[in-house]
This record gives C-alpha cells, sequence and structure tokens, in this order.
C-alpha cells in the first residue's frame, strides 16, 4: 500500500478573499459548483468553512463509489481541509493571491491505496481521474466567482 495524490491548479481571475469565501461556503456555493460526479450532497453541521461537516457521494469512476462524510477545518494559510471520515481520503484547498489580481487555487487529494496489482493500477490512473475531477470543480467555481 502506499499513498495515492492527485492534483490540480487554476488561475481563477477573481481576489484570493472573493475565492476562499466561495470554497468556504458548503451551503450555497458548494453544491451549486460540484461536478456531476457528486450526488446526495447535504451539510450535516456548519455550512461556513472549518468545522463544517458535509455528505456526498463521489462517483470516481463507473465502478468506484465511495460515500463520504467529510469534516472541515482550516488549513495553512487561510486554505480548508477536507478529511472523509469514512476513509483515508484527504482533499486541501489552497488559495494564493497572484500578480494579476486573480488567485492561483490548488486542490490536492490523498489517500491510502491498495497493495498489489490493484494498487499498481490505482496508483497509475486513479490520480488522473481524481484530478480531472478537480479540474471540472475549478472550472465551475471560477464561473460562479466571476459572474458579474
Amino acid at each position: 500500500m502506499g499513498q495515492v495524490v492527485a492534483t490540480a491548479e487554476r488561475v481563477v481571475r477573481a481576489p484570493a478573499e472573493v475565492v476562499r469565501a466561495a470554497l468556504a461556503d458548503y451551503t450555497t456555493t458548494r453544491p451549486a459548483v460540484l461536478p456531476e460526479q457528486y450526488s446526495e450532497y447535504r451539510v450535516d453541521a456548519g455550512g461556513q468553512g472549518a468545522g463544517t461537516r458535509v455528505h456526498w457521494r463521489l462517483q470516481a469512476t463507473s465502478k468506484r463509489v465511495r460515500e463520504q462524510d467529510v469534516v472541515v477545518t482550516a488549513g495553512r494559510d487561510g486554505g480548508l481541509v477536507e478529511s472523509d471520515a469514512n476513509s483515508s481520503m484527504v482533499t486541501t484547498w489552497t488559495v494564493e493571491s497572484v500578480d494579476t489580481g486573480g488567485s492561483l487555487v490548488r486542490g490536492r487529494t490523498t489517500w491510502t491505496g491498495a497493495g498489489g496489482i490493484g494498487g499498481f493500477f490505482e496508483r497509475t490512473f486513479a490520480p488522473k481521474g481524481m484530478a480531472r475531477i478537480h479540474e471540472a470543480f475549478l472550472d465551475r467555481l471560477e464561473r460562479a466567482v466571476t459572474r458579474t
């Protein structure tokens, strides 16, 4: 078994504080910008940043579905850490200001992969699939924070 890591990043054309607020809004913004791989979304506690607990169903592939009960904590530099209580999966979102007035948004998901040949395939293919899900999320997030 080894750690599996999936990452995605994008420069979003909105100030960092606007993007951070949108990321932390689990009540309105999050359900609106989650891509189709997420379903059964609900807020179980909180709804704004650290202290929030949410549930969703993540269908990473046609055969791989995870029921996730996520606990949100504060990360470094105003980021958010989403830890699944049902597995080793942790997603960290960070937002940094860039010179253009926009924001560099990064998503990094880690989990403990399977062993053996199944683990080899997981470490080879799963990061690309999870990165595509993050990229779709970032597309939708950018549209949400740049609407006028």
